[in-house]
């Protein structure tokens, strides 16, 4: 294999795997100018040539609820054709990028057929639903974890896997270009500035936004020289505008078209959804509140499923609660306002939580793309 060039299947299910097997098929294009890509995927993919039968937005769900039961059929049914495809004219590799609950039941069926499979991206077994672990190893050649503790887990069942460090952690800068953002955000150097960053599905919109937009109402009566800025994800600003109309229509917001990573260089707080935006606005070295919420029955089963004290990837990663989580109930808006603004009034708590984050950010930069194209080489010329 390493004469050839590869054709590789890749299958990402929403905003953060797009971005994340952009990155990936980058590394990939760099050490295999001519290679090929084709499946599930998004605008970051199309970029470096990824040819996709079906957009990432037809696997994005939120929860366990009524949406996920009402497009079952659909999702299980573009499983079921991507799997036909792939059988009859057979990649090199199959790479999964996050959405485990898709993915892993594809890549069961493609290597039981012979076909080499990696997965990118670690589900959180050490999280919750660790028993997935018998389910990962009848379906995945190569698991490519992202944060440092992960293999070790795979390698006690048998599993390969390799750290390759967060894409992310190579992409966004040690020293943030806060001043650089502000000035391309129209922002003054001393406007205090918070971002809100809702979720990037439409579910989450739906079940996290008004509590944020009511905070950032309250937040705007409270402190009246607060500005705001909410990336949106292209194709929900149609969901997201009346809200904002609804609950907070005289807060100085801002819409903006994508640009989260602008938004969290030039912020001095971000209000967020818990998911991987959390993490990157901890390489963004920002002070934040991780909130969400779920349906009640979603809620119910995910409380009873998880192992950990922590939600949100930064204080996982670091083991305490570095920056507050408010689930649920505790997601109402009087206290993510209070939560928010009390970073605001603490320089000292701010600058210690920025340098956490900046360890953080040197224990992931491992040249992600570099590290997993060596993994996944080693995939190709192993034989089956």
């Amino acid at each position: 294999m390493p004469d050839k060039v590869p054709h590789v299947a890749m299958v990402a299910g929403e905003t953060s795997g797009d971005l994340l097997a952009g990155l990936l098929l980058g590394g990939l294009r760099s050490r295999w100018p001519g290679l090929t890509s084709a499946g599930i995927g998004g605008p970051r993919m199309a970029e470096h040539g990824f040819d996709a039968a079906w957009p990432y937005q037809k696997l994005a769900v939120h929860g366990f609820n009524l949406e996920v039961l009402r497009r079952f059929r659909e999702i299980w049914g573009i499983r079921r054709q991507l799997g036909d495809r792939l059988l009859a004219h057979r990649p090199d590799v199959f790479i999964g990028v996050d959405a485990p609950d898709f993915n892993l039941g594809l890549e069961a069926r493609l290597k039981a057929q012979g076909i080499k499979t990696v997965h990118f991206v670690s589900p959180s077994i050490w999280a919750w639903r660790g028993g997935r672990i018998h389910k990962i190893h009848r379906s995945v050649d190569h698991m490519l974890c992202l944060f440092p503790f992960e293999p070790q887990i795979y390698h006690d069942h048998g599993i390969a896997a390799t750290f390759v460090g967060h894409p992310l952690a190579d992409t966004i800068p040690l020293e943030v270009p806060r001043a650089q953002s502000r000035q391309a955000l129209g922002m003054a150097e001393g406007t205090p500035l918070v971002a809100v960053l809702p979720g990037s599905r439409g579910g989450e919109i739906r079940f996290i936004a008004p509590a944020f937009l009511q905070a950032v109402a309250l937040m705007a009566r409270q402190r009246p020289d607060v500005r705001f800025v909410l990336p949106v994800v292209p194709g929900l600003r149609h969901m997201v505008e009346p809200l904002v109309r609804l609950h907070a229509p005289q807060a100085p917001i801002t819409l903006l078209d994508g640009q989260s990573h602008e938004a969290l260089a030039a912020c001095d707080v971000t209000l967020i959804a818990s998911g991987t935006a959390t993490l990157e606005a901890a390489l963004f070295k920002r002070p934040m509140v991780i909130a969400y919420k779920l349906a009640g029955l979603s809620w119910q089963l995910m409380k009873r499923m998880g192992y950990l004290p922590w939600v949100g990837l930064p204080n996982i990663l670091l083991r305490d609660f570095v920056v507050p989580e408010r689930l649920q109930d505790d997601a109402n808006p009087a206290q993510l306002a209070a939560d928010t603004l009390a970073w605001l009034d603490d320089p000292a708590r701010c600058e210690r939580v920025s340098q956490c984050f900046l360890e953080l950010h040197h224990t992931l930069r491992r040249d992600t793309a570099r590290t997993a194209c060596d993994a996944i080489a080693q995939v190709l010329e192993a034989p089956r």
